[in-house]
């Protein structure tokens, strides 16, 4: 079975506890989590399809007649439930997750004009850097050591049962709460697939140079 620390390498800048405010592990965690909204925002504007959970949020307000924002908090609370089997606690990491990439996911799409339509080229572009962004991103605030965003979590607490990659565990997860959504009336795109298929195995690579690099 993987273990916490090979899964998630120790860094200069982890905290010393998941509810620390040392400096240097706060900045680094709002760096990442900033990025993670940012690549959301790419995803957005790219217009070729929604992340998966985001797809799973479109199909659940369809069938409850709610707000999507009503339905990402309820999926959320359902995630967050399914750490008690995997004995994960929350953190500040976990907190500000929630809000800090909600924030910059917001303020970037309100102000920044999407590419037109016609534009393949750079729609394309915004769709591969999200999830690049993404990826890379959500590897650098994990290794704050302050808690996982709830979808995060989920994913470092099935590696550390099972014992599988991050890339096929985050692969999985997102394919299977794409497909219940789409199945649900969720919008389906290519951006979607890449995202789904692609975005856990830049989270494992990212993960594995920061190893090397900081390896003891």
């Amino acid at each position: 079975m993987t273990k916490p620390h090979s899964l998630l390498p120790q860094t200069p800048w982890q905290a010393k506890s998941r509810w620390s405010f040392e400096r240097q592990s706060l900045t680094v965690l709002l760096i990442g989590l900033t990025f993670c909204g940012l690549g959301e925002a790419m995803l957005v504007l790219a217009n070729l399809g929604a992340a998966p959970w985001v797809v799973f949020a479109q199909g659940l307000a369809k069938l409850l007649d709610l707000n999507i924002g009503i339905t990402t908090l309820m999926i959320s609370a359902v995630v967050m439930l399914l750490w008690i089997p995997l004995h994960l606690r929350v953190g500040l990491g976990t907190l500000t997750n929630i809000a800090v990439i909600a924030l910059v996911l917001g303020f970037v799409v309100a102000f920044v004009p999407a590419p037109s339509a016609d534009n393949w080229l750079l729609r394309g572009l915004l769709c591969v850097g999200g999830v690049v962004v993404i990826g890379v991103a959500a590897a650098v605030y994990l290794t704050c050591h302050m808690g996982a965003g709830p979808r995060d979590g989920l994913m470092v607490g099935l590696c550390q049962r099972t014992g599988w990659r991050v890339g096929v565990v985050r692969s999985l997860l997102e394919s299977t709460v794409c497909l219940i959504g789409w199945a649900l009336g969720g919008t389906v795109g290519v951006g979607t697939l890449l995202f789904a298929f692609g975005v856990g195995w830049v989270v494992q690579m990212s993960l594995l140079v920061l190893a090397r690099w900081f390896a003891k």
